[in-house]
């Protein structure tokens, strides 16, 4: 009977290695799981409406989940992003307050944005300060600060034009903010996959000593990633502010925790070096598509939390009980 279970484990084991599926492939069959299972859940999911004013939900924070992704492919981390977008939307709700026109406005929102990531990027490199440390409290400084600026007020005098980068439509069902989302996708494909600073962040991420003594200047290249996951996260704020007309202190609010769980959803390591964009991309889908379906079986949003807080757990265990799982009787 021992001769018969240790044959049926290895056995198990052996068909274990042969699989090399990528994760990207497992998630779209997870993806294609929760999509049927809540087309049956609720009769309204398959409304071509209702699914395009889904990704309303999530869009915002797949524009930063990007960049995000190639940063901790660095073995860095901004847990200030949310913070970010809620500054440069008070910024924007001020300059709107002063009369500036539409295109400043926008502008302003990305350029706090990309001051913001400056901020923490420079931080890091020149105190050689871990990331979780530097953001976990400019998370806390600059959401501070929008509240000083703000207070209970809200700022909603918006000019004309400005709903349309958060509600206005392409074409048919396609919306200003889903095309955009698509065109980041692409750049930071073919940014991450398809050239040297791409290739440079899995160098670093891999082992910063051996690409600092490769010729990689890593602390540009760290400070660089900062800065566009803050001009993204401008881009949000532009985004968001837009489709809820409004400005509060409270904007994005607890978005950290949505958009780190699309990047490591998506297969990135969080202790750098692997990942992948098309990965987060389908990860983002996921999401999506389970917060919807959730929302249409009136699940509150406690309970969501609680699912995307397991999501990340699980995701983030897998590769863990992968490895003792394949190396258990060696």
């Amino acid at each position: 009977m021992e001769k018969i279970t240790e044959q049926k484990w290895q056995l198990s084991k052996d068909w274990f290695k042969a699989i090399k599926l990528p994760w990207e492939f497992f998630l779209i069959l997870i993806t294609a799981l929760v999509f049927t299972l809540c087309s049956f859940a609720s009769p309204y999911f398959l409304d071509v409406w209702n699914l395009s004013d889904a990704t309303f939900n999530f869009v915002e924070k797949a524009i930063v989940a990007l960049p995000l992704a190639m940063l901790i492919i660095c073995r860095d981390i901004d847990l200030s992003i949310a913070s970010i977008i809620a500054l440069s939307s008070v910024a924007m709700g001020f300059a709107a307050q002063y009369g500036l026109g539409l295109e400043l406005i926008v502008i302003i929102g990305i350029s706090v944005g990309v001051l913001c990531g400056l901020f923490n990027g420079w931080v890091v490199t020149h105190f050689d300060i871990p990331a979780i440390v530097v953001t976990i409290g400019t998370m806390s400084l600059f959401r501070g600060i929008s509240y000083i600026l703000l207070g209970d007020q809200v700022l909603k005098d918006y000019p004309d034009g400005f709903e349309y980068f958060g509600q206005g439509y392409i074409y048919w069902v396609f919306s200003f903010e889903f095309a955009l989302f698509l065109l980041a996708a692409v750049f930071f494909y073919a940014l991450l996959h398809k050239t040297n600073f791409g290739r440079r962040c899995y160098a670093i991420g891999n082992n910063p000593t051996a690409a600092f003594y490769s010729g990689i200047n890593v602390k540009r290249h760290r400070l660089l990633l900062f800065v566009i996951v803050g001009a993204l996260a401008g881009v949000a704020a532009v985004l968001l502010t837009s489709r809820l007309g409004s400005t509060r202190p409270t904007i994005a609010l607890g978005w950290e925790l949505s958009i780190i769980t699309m990047v490591v959803l998506g297969g990135v390591n969080i202790m750098g070096g692997a990942g992948s964009i098309p990965g987060v991309f389908i990860a983002v889908f996921l999401m999506g598509i389970v917060t919807f379906g959730l929302g249409l079986l009136n699940v509150p949003g406690i309970v969501m939390s609680i699912i995307i807080g397991g999501m990340l757990i699980s995701v983030i265990a897998t590769p863990v009980l992968i490895k003792k799982f394949s190396h258990r009787g060696s």
